[in-house]
Parts: C-alpha cells; structure tokens; sequence
C-alpha cells in the first residue's frame, strides 16, 4: 500500500523580537537604546581629545612660525611688529615729501588737498560760532623721534605706556600730512586733553567733520588700543589718504 506523499511541515515562522534574540550578542551591529548611546559616549569623548589634541599642536607650530616671520626688533624700542605690521598698536606710515605739503598755520603744514579742506570746515564752524583751532599737522619722522624719546625718558614711561599716548617715529598719521590735532579757541585748557570732547569744537566735528572728510582717527576702545584722542583727526578725501588708513579702517571694523 503505498504512501501518500506528505511534504515535510515547515517551522513556524518567529516573529522579529524571537529572530533577534537568537542572535548571539557578539553578532549584533549595535545595541538598541540606552545601550547604544553608551557605546557612542566614549567614542565622542576620543574624538574631542584628538581636535584638543591637534588644536594645541597647530598653536605649538604657529607660535615659533609668527616670530620667525615678523620683522625684527626696532631699534631703541624692545618691540616688535606684528605680522600686520603694527607696533606698539600702531601703523607704520611714510613720510611725505615736502613738495606735497602747504602751509595752513604759521609754522603747520598739511598735504595741499587736507589743507583746503580744513580751511574749508574752519570757514564753516566760524560761520557756527565755533573756534576750531589747528594745534599740529605735519611732523617729520625725525620730530616724531624726539616727541617719542625725549618724552618717554623725561617722563620715565615703559615704550608700551608711552605709545598708548604717542606714535614712535615711523608709525605715526602726522607723518603721512593727513592727520590734524584739533582744539577749541574758547577752550585752551581742553587742547589735547580729553576735555576736548566737552568743547563746542568737538560736538560741531562730531555732526559735521565728514562732510569735509575728516574721520576722528582714536575714539573710545578702539581696536589699536591707543588711548582716547579726542582731538586726533585725519584726512579720508582722497585715493592715496585711503590706501594710507585701509588697514587701520579694516581693524576698526
């Protein structure tokens, strides 16, 4: 009698939580939940060790590179210019030629250009009431030197201290025939002081020196760090005024 012919019964099939937990732990790619954030904390924390790691190493590099790169000391100063060129907070600026510069005060020059046009504002503040005065406008490299030196020493001042007060010589607006010191007539007792900015000379520069392009080159914190110069301006109305002050604008930004 023959058989009949039965295939062979199939197991039943398991659901996905029974697969999963026949699989031997040391097979699964990744934990679920919990177990799987834990297994990633300490690969972050690695990672944050190596980026620490790398980040003071590029410091450690950039370091002795930056000395090796910028210029050498000045000499008479125990300084050195930043890589921007800087020193003591200061840019370094040429000296003017003399041809370039007329007079607008008896013994004070300026380039011809920043001359007429502080002519022009001093017109227009008279025509306020105002009495601007022009206390200093040109100064030679050489003058500079012995503003910065013989000031320094008289005052026993570290160069750092004098500098916050003073360009040394080479670095200084004066000598490009652009920059002016500014007072009040009424006001003599506020001429190169900070006072200066209580004086109807400065409020009147305040609402009206950009119309003559006239820009106050050391307000409050700015980012040379030389101290307040109220009375400090300097001439923006021209090509060569601007390629002058663009790396002082561009740090001020």
């Amino acid at each position: 009698m023959l058989r009949a012919c039965v295939p062979p019964r199939r197991p039943l099939r398991q659901n996905r939580s029974e697969q999963r937990e026949d699989l031997p732990v040391a097979r699964r790619s990744l934990p679920e939940g919990g177990a799987r954030r834990n297994l990633l904390k300490p690969v972050a924390a690695t990672t944050a060790v190596l980026a620490m790691t790398a980040a003071a190493g590029v410091l450690l590099f950039l370091e002795p590179l930056q000395r090796w790169l910028a210029p050498p000391p000045v000499p008479g100063l125990e300084a050195r210019q930043s890589l921007d060129g800087r020193l003591l907070g200061h840019f370094p600026y040429p000296e003017t030629t003399a041809a370039s510069l007329v007079a607008v005060a008896p013994g004070l020059k300026l380039r011809s250009e920043a001359a007429e046009a502080l002519l022009a504002m001093k017109r227009a503040a008279g025509a306020d009431g105002v009495n601007l005065q022009l206390l200093s406008g040109f100064r030679s490299i050489e003058l500079q030197k012995d503003i910065f030196f013989d000031v320094k020493a008289e005052r026993n001042q570290s160069a750092q201290e004098r500098a916050q007060v003073s360009a040394p010589p080479g670095f200084s607006e004066h000598s490009t025939g652009y920059a002016v010191d500014l007072g009040d007539g009424t006001s003599p007792q506020s001429h190169l002081s900070e006072k200066f900015d209580r004086t109807p000379a400065f409020r009147w520069l305040e609402a009206n020196a950009n119309r003559f392009h006239y820009q106050l080159s050391f307000p409050r914190g700015n980012s040379q760090g030389v101290s307040y110069e109220p009375w400090h301006w300097r001439y923006e109305g021209s090509l060569d005024a601007l390629r002058l002050f663009e790396p002082a604008r561009q740090l001020g930004r």
